[in-house]
C-alpha cells in the first residue's frame, strides 16, 4: 500500500483529507492525518469574541469528527521531516513512510519575537485575537473595561487574515457605541504598511470609513519594542503612540518542525511553487494553506480554492502526468465594517480588488467594495459554511478556485 501523510488537522488539512478520501482507490492508497491538537477551531470566529457575537462554543469543536473514517488519525506532535529517507518521526519515537506529504501545519503568533510584548502586562493591557486564549481573554477584559486610548496595531506582514485587524477596530467602533461609551475611546490603527487596508485599490475607495468612524491611522510603523511599563509600543524612527489597552497581532511564524527538518525559509515557511502548490525543493511534498510561502492572503478562503487545485495535482502526480499550473492567488473575503454591514473584496495576485457585484457580474447579489447588510449576512453564514461544507470538501456552489476571467468580466461591468 502506498502511503499518503497530511500533516496538520487545521482547515487545509481536513479539506485536504476530505477531498482524497473519495479520490485515491482505498485498495492502493492509506491516508493517515497527524496533529497535536484534539480541538479544532473556527479561526475567523476569534475576531467575534472579544465583542461577545460569538460564544465560545460557536468557535471550536472536536477535530476528529471532521476525518473521514476511512482516514488514520494520529493524535501526537511531529518531531522530524525527514524528506531524503521519505519518514516521519513523531514525538514519541514512532516514525511514518510516505510516498507523498502534504503540508498543512499552518502559522502561529510568535509575541516573544518583540522586546516587552509577551511581558507581565500579557492579556492583562496588552492583547491578541488570533489565539482561542487572547480572543477570550480579550472578552472579559472589554466587558469591564472603562475607556482610554485603545490601540489596535499589527506587528508585521504576512498575517492570517491580513484584513482582521481592521476589521477588529471597525467592531470596537461599533462595539463601544453600543455601551454608549465611545466617547470615552480613544482608537487608534497602527500598521506598518502605508495605508489602512493590504491593498492600494481598497485603501483609495474605502480609506473613508475610517473618518467617517473617527479611527486615528499610524502607518509605516515597524515596531522594535513594547514598553509596558509606560504604555508605548515604540518603532525602529523612535516614533511612539501611547495606549491604554494594547490590541497587537504579533509576528506570524511557521512551524518550528519546517525549521527542524531544514524545510523553511527564515520564517518556517514552506518555499512552494505558488501555481501548482508543489514543494519547490522535493517533488513529492506539496504544501497548502498558511504554511506555504506563498504571495497570496493567509485566509480560509484562499485554502478552500487551494484544496481543490491541490486535489487534481495530486491525482495529476501520481498518474505521472504535468501539474497544472491553476492558482492564481485568488482571495474573497468579507469586511466586518460594524453596525450590521460589511464589505465584499475579491482579488488574486495580480487583480486588485475590483468594484461590482459577487458571484453573478451585473446581477450579484452581493456588491464588491461596498458597505451592505447583505455583505455582513454572508459573513455570518460563513460559519455554517465552514463547518458544514468547506471543512467536508463539499464545493461550494458559484464560487470559482480562480478569478481571473471574472475580474476581467467585473472590470467591464464597471
Amino acid at each position: 500500500m502506498k502511503q499518503l501523510v497530511i500533516l496538520g488537522a487545521g482547515t487545509s488539512g481536513t479539506m485536504m483529507a476530505n477531498h482524497l478520501n473519495s479520490k485515491l482507490s482505498k485498495n492502493e492508497w492509506e491516508i493517515t492525518i497527524i496533529d497535536q491538537f484534539k480541538t479544532h477551531y473556527y479561526q475567523p470566529g476569534f475576531l467575534f469574541l472579544p465583542f461577545d457575537i460569538y460564544t465560545t462554543k460557536q468557535v471550536k469543536k472536536n477535530g476528529k469528527k471532521f476525518i473521514p473514517k476511512r482516514v488514520q488519525y494520529i493524535q501526537e506532535k511531529i518531531e522530524l521531516i525527514s524528506p531524503e529517507e521519505n519518514t516521519i518521526t513523531l514525538e514519541k519515537g514512532d516514525v511514518l513512510d510516505y510516498d507523498i506529504l502534504i503540508v498543512a501545519t499552518g502559522t502561529k503568533t510568535a509575541p516573544d519575537e518583540i522586546e516587552g510584548m509577551n511581558g507581565p502586562e500579557w492579556y492583562k493591557n496588552i492583547f491578541d485575537f488570533y489565539t482561542y486564549e487572547g480572543a477570550k481573554a480579550l472578552r472579559d477584559k472589554f466587558r469591564e473595561w472603562e475607556g482610554g486610548k485603545l490601540v489596535v496595531h499589527i506587528t508585521e506582514m504576512p498575517i492570517k487574515c491580513p484584513v482582521a485587524p481592521l476589521e477588529f477596530a471597525f467592531l470596537a467602533d461599533s462595539y463601544f457605541k453600543h455601551k454608549n461609551m465611545r466617547d470615552k475611546v480613544d482608537l487608534t490603527f497602527v500598521t506598518p504598511l502605508d495605508g489602512a487596508f493590504t491593498k492600494p485599490r481598497a485603501t483609495e475607495t474605502l480609506g473613508y470609513l475610517l473618518d467617517e468612524k473617527n479611527i486615528k491611522v499610524v502607518t509605516d510603523f515597524n515596531i522594535e519594542r513594547v514598553d509596558y511599563e509606560n504604555n508605548k509600543i515604540i518603532d525602529y524612527a523612535d516614533t511612539e503612540v501611547d495606549y491604554d489597552l494594547l490590541v497587537t497581532v504579533p509576528p506570524n511564524l511557521g512551524d518550528e518542525l519546517m525549521e527542524r527538518s531544514g524545510l523553511g525559509d527564515d520564517m518556517n515557511y514552506i518555499p512552494t511553487n505558488k501555481a501548482t502548490l508543489q514543494s519547490i525543493a522535493h517533488k513529492n511534498i506539496f504544501a497548502i494553506g498558511d504554511a506555504t510561502n506563498l504571495p497570496a492572503s493567509k485566509a480560509g478562503s484562499v485554502a478552500h480554492f487551494e484544496a481543490e487545485i491541490l486535489t487534481d495535482n495530486i491525482l495529476r502526480y501520481i498518474q505521472g502526468e504535468e501539474l497544472k499550473e491553476e492558482f492564481d492567488g485568488h482571495a474573497n473575503c468579507f469586511v466586518e465594517t460594524g453596525n450590521g454591514k460589511a464589505l465584499l473584496i475579491d482579488f488574486n495576485y495580480t487583480q486588485e480588488p475590483v468594484e461590482g457585484t459577487f458571484p453573478f457580474p451585473g446581477v450579484g447579489p452581493l456588491r464588491l467594495l461596498k458597505e451592505s447588510r447583505a455583505n455582513h449576512m454572508g459573513k455570518m453564514a460563513f460559519r455554517w459554511i465552514y463547518w458544514n461544507m468547506l471543512l467536508k470538501g463539499i464545493h461550494i456552489p458559484f464560487v470559482s478556485a480562480t478569478m481571473s476571467e471574472k475580474g476581467k468580466k467585473l472590470e467591464k461591468v464597471n
